[in-house]
């Protein structure tokens, strides 16, 4: 379903991977994996048809449902519900047997008649194309996704980032796609609907590439990995399951390193005689013959992988402030009819840590983007308190621009920075040499990660607003973030599904969402972080 024959990707004039060949058939499912940055959003793009390759070929057969990690798809004028069933063609059928339906009860003789007419051939053809187990696979799906139907119908312009990916991860597991492209699928899904998706692809007869840092579905659903080698610019494929992955990989690198010490040793022992016989003109052919030799020995080896770099976070030292940075009072949001809380009061005092709970669509990131000054409150206000700098990670990397370079990014986020502290800074979070001068708009998922959490690192903060400050973040970045949470001494308000998280920021409070209800930490609370 995906033949791959020699494929060549660069960013810019950086190479990711070179001459790389692979098929992808019907029962493969492949868990992609890599460091963050080695280009496994960029293959899945390639693949998907977003990119074009810098050389090679991709032949594709059948259809290929694809989930980028930040989904911007659709008009957001339509209704969740027929973005889901217009991947089968069926929404728009829908909405035009909705409309007919109301045009049917017209005063007007001539109106009504047409309706009926337009109804009896839309029915027809909702009919011919499965149309009534469809929507009810398609609301399986989205409830299964914790999507109810209030969600299903609402515009995609009023949901919540974390709403939108799921609305078009249900999209594609409705579209029968023959081949699916899933970006970490398992961002924003809580507890309940993560053990569903890997039920549903561990049962999917068609091709799988996934990109995940949930052990738990690759050890469940995979059959085969591919490494992606950022030092090699190459994949490593392994036919194998994940656990069998992991001890095949360590003795292929085991392999390496001792090829590669034989390998050196005789090519030294070639090097030193050529070096002798080099002296004497009439041996000077078998020392040429000799450095060919220990150059060809070098040269068939495969690179030992070197340890990956890891970014170094650690959150700065907040500036001074009074005693209570930020206040609010009495927020309520609702978008239309549908109320997502009301009566919301909270005081962050400096040094606090707090961390706040609630389902899906709950409110808690639009509450955050309220408390960053993103968004505005239907009732209440926000007043900042004495010295306040906040420092607000978006869980969609709203902050970051993506028409700007990663470096204009940074110089923008701190009014006193230079250029050449900023690419210090830039540098200890793996942006290195032209990377600065890259736009934002192709970095990775974890790329852009790293890119706002520096952010935050030179603005100075008082108080950090972090929203699910993990995803997409390899399980190494994922311990630095989480040190740097355990050590920061300014105020936190976090959302994570991330338990890991929640543990290191070692909480005081807890705010429950949409109830607003407030209360001091205990472990207690600890069960509900994954199911929110």
């Amino acid at each position: 379903m995906l033949s791959v024959h020699d494929l060549e990707l660069r960013v810019g004039a950086r190479l990711l991977m070179d001459e790389v060949s692979f098929r992808v058939d019907r029962g493969d499912k492949i868990g992609l994996v890599g460091r963050n940055g080695a280009g496994k959003t960029t293959l899945t793009k390639t693949l998907a048809g977003e990119m074009q390759p810098a050389a090679g070929r991709i032949d594709r057969t059948g259809e290929i449902g694809y989930l980028p990690q930040d989904p911007r798809s659709g008009n957001p004028e339509d209704l969740a519900r027929t973005r889901i069933l217009d991947a089968r063609g069926l929404g728009s059928i829908v909405l035009g047997m909705t409309q007919s339906m109301q045009d049917m009860a017209s005063s007007d003789g001539a109106v009504s008649s047409a309706a009926m007419k337009k109804y009896g051939s839309l029915e027809e053809r909702f009919t011919a194309l499965g149309g009534y187990a469809a929507e009810a696979e398609a609301a399986s799906i989205a409830s299964n996704l914790s999507l109810p139907d209030h969600i299903l119908d609402q515009k995609l312009s009023t949901l919540s980032g974390g709403q939108r990916r799921r609305i078009e991860l249900a999209r594609i597991l409705f579209s029968g796609a023959d081949t699916m492209l899933l970006d970490e699928p398992t961002n924003h899904l809580d507890a309940d609907s993560v053990v569903w998706l890997r039920e549903f692809l561990k049962g999917f007869q068609g091709g799988l590439i996934v990109i995940t840092h949930d052990v738990n579905l690759v050890e469940e659903t995979v059959n085969k990995v591919f490494y992606l080698d950022a030092n090699r610019q190459t994949i490593d494929q392994y036919n194998m399951g994940w656990k069998n992955y992991h001890k095949q990989r360590a003795a292929d690198e085991e392999r390496r390193k001792k090829e590669r010490v034989n390998a050196e040793k005789k090519a030294g022992v070639l090097t030193t005689q050529a070096a002798k016989f080099g002296a004497k003109a009439s041996k000077a052919a078998a020392a040429h013959q000799m450095v060919a030799r220990a150059e060809k020995l070098l040269a068939g080896l495969d690179e030992v992988r070197t340890v990956d770099r890891v970014a170094k976070l650690r959150f700065p030292d907040p500036a001074p402030c009074g005693r209570t940075p930020l206040m609010a009072s009495n927020l309520s949001k609702s978008y239309g009819s549908l109320e997502i809380f009301t009566a919301v009061d909270l005081a962050i005092d400096r040094g606090s840590k707090v961390v706040i709970l609630g389902f899906n669509g709950a409110g808690k990131t639009t509450l955050l983007r309220m408390l960053a000054g993103v968004d505005k409150p239907d009732t209440g206000q926000i007043e900042p308190g004495h010295g306040l700098r906040v420092g607000y990670y978006a869980q969609e990397h709203e902050t970051i621009d993506v028409k700007r370079t990663v470096l204009q990014n940074m110089v923008s986020s701190s009014l006193s920075i230079t250029e050449m502290e900023a690419r210090r800074v830039l540098g200890s979070f793996l942006f290195t040499g032209d990377d600065g001068h890259k736009l934002a708009g192709v970095l990775s998922g974890g790329e852009k990660t790293r890119l706002a959490l520096a952010m935050i690192v030179v603005s100075g903060a008082n108080v950090l607003l972090l929203d699910e400050p993990t995803n997409n973040l390899d399980p190494a970045s994922r311990e630095e973030i989480l040190g740097a949470l355990a050590s920061y001494s300014g105020a936190v308000v976090l959302v994570s599904h991330d338990e890991g998280a929640v543990e290191a920021l070692n909480p005081e409070r807890v705010l429950i969402l949409p109830d607003g209800i407030e209360d001091h930490w205990n472990k207690d609370y600890a069960e509900l972080i994954s199911l929110a």
